[in-house]
């Protein structure tokens, strides 16, 4: 069965499904893999790696294959080229795309979103979602140490000593923690909140000091947060007003995926900071935690005292800021997704399976249905692809898909 791996056509998508050195791993498991041309290039990956690596490059990739991989969901015209009852993994976020969704499941397309693969310890390698939090964490922080006109660490001269900058980051998963431990190997006085308890332990051992309000601690399911009622809200926002205001830098990692990202910042509190400093929101492209973020921009508040302004730094599919690494840990949690769902050298996902389950949005006949089975040794559902003839032309305009 061929694999396709798609070039992303959304606007600022830079990573890709598949990285060279994890295409003998397919090839190895029996599958024939092809590449859309440039699919690699926007995280610094050329075609010559992916055919040194064993892959097929060609316009026609999609032609015929039976399993597409992709960061973002490929378009439904795209796929239209794909083997009758093809496969997708990718993000997805199905509850912002119920047309796309209705249309998969009419075309018998089954599609497997990496968002939704259950927060279980067997699944955590393939957890894309923590993959991809952890390159945004970091760079968060990266942003805010580079817009912070003052040193993070504390610097003892002949000429004086330069104190270090205090940072305070609000949420505690995964980018919470990874923002935490980068801003403290740079050197800065680092302090951590989150509304679960348990968080403190974690925020601590990253040589972090834990802030604690005083207010009921809200867990929820999957390691995810409560979602808080406004009265508790608004009282956590007067609490940490002070916290905030005395911060050189906050970074905001509060999201949970596909809903509205809480806030916990207000403009008065941003405005209450001293001039020059930095507000880095991770959560923009959800709403943000900041009022008044706008993602993929960065707003200047003025502060109260009139004296100078605010950086606010929305950011913007912040993963494909750095695409190379994300590239690599997405791709391996996608290739041990595509490993999971291999049987006898063919692509024949196990739907008792509770990972395979809770991945997949849309398949033939619908959820509702017993899952498929077939006797060993009988012919796969996907039937083979054509033959493909590797091209040397240029990607085309990625608009075309």
């Amino acid at each position: 069965m061929r694999i396709a791996v798609a070039r992303e056509s959304e606007p600022g998508e830079t990573r890709v499904a598949l990285v060279p050195e994890l295409v003998g791993r397919l090839t190895g498991a029996g599958y024939e893999v092809a590449i859309e041309p440039g699919a690699g290039r926007g995280a610094l990956l050329e075609d010559e790696a992916y055919a040194a690596a064993g892959a097929t490059v060609s316009e026609h990739a999609l032609h015929g294959a039976g399993l597409v991989l992709s960061v973002q969901p490929v378009s439904p015209e795209a796929l239209r080229f794909t083997a009758p009852r093809a496969a997708t993994i990718s993000f997805l976020f199905a509850g912002q795309r119920a047309d796309e969704v209705a249309t998969r499941q009419a075309e018998g397309l089954t599609t497997f979103a990496m968002e939704k693969v259950p927060r279980i310890s067997r699944a955590q390698s393939m957890d894309a979602l923590s993959s991809q939090a952890l390159v945004a964490g970091y760079r968060g922080a990266i942003v805010a140490a580079g817009r912070l006109r003052e040193f993070f660490p504390l610097s003892m001269t002949a000429a004086g000593t330069v104190r270090p900058a205090e940072v305070l980051v609000l949420g505690a998963g995964v980018a919470g923690l990874q923002a935490l431990a980068t801003c403290r190997r740079l050197g800065a006085v680092v302090k951590g909140y989150d509304v679960r308890a348990a968080a403190a332990e974690e925020i601590a051992s990253l040589g972090a000091t834990p802030i604690d309000l005083n207010l009921p601690s809200l867990e929820g399911a999957g390691g995810y947060a409560r979602e808080m009622t406004e009265e508790r809200a608004q009282q956590q926002r007067e609490l940490l007003a002070p916290h905030v205001a005395a911060a050189h830098a906050v970074i905001t990692t509060a999201a949970v995926p596909g809903l509205q990202a809480p806030i916990l910042v207000t403009n008065a509190m941003v405005a209450g900071m001293r001039p020059g400093s930095v507000v880095v929101d991770l959560a923009a492209d959800s709403g943000g935690n900041v009022e008044g973020v706008a993602p993929g921009r960065v707003v200047n508040v003025s502060t109260a005292a009139g004296t100078g302004s605010v950086q606010l730094w929305g950011g913007s599919n912040v993963p494909s800021q750095m695409p190379a690494p994300a590239s690599r840990l997405y791709a391996q949690n996608v290739l041990n997704v595509v490993l999971l769902m291999t049987r006898d050298q063919m692509f024949d996902p196990d739907f008792a399976d509770e990972i395979v389950a809770g991945m997949c949005i849309t398949r033939p006949g619908g959820l509702g249905d017993e899952p498929e089975t077939r006797p060993s040794g009988s012919e796969p559902v996907v039937p083979p692809a054509p033959p493909l003839e590797a091209t040397g032309d240029e990607p085309t305009d990625p608009e075309d898909h």
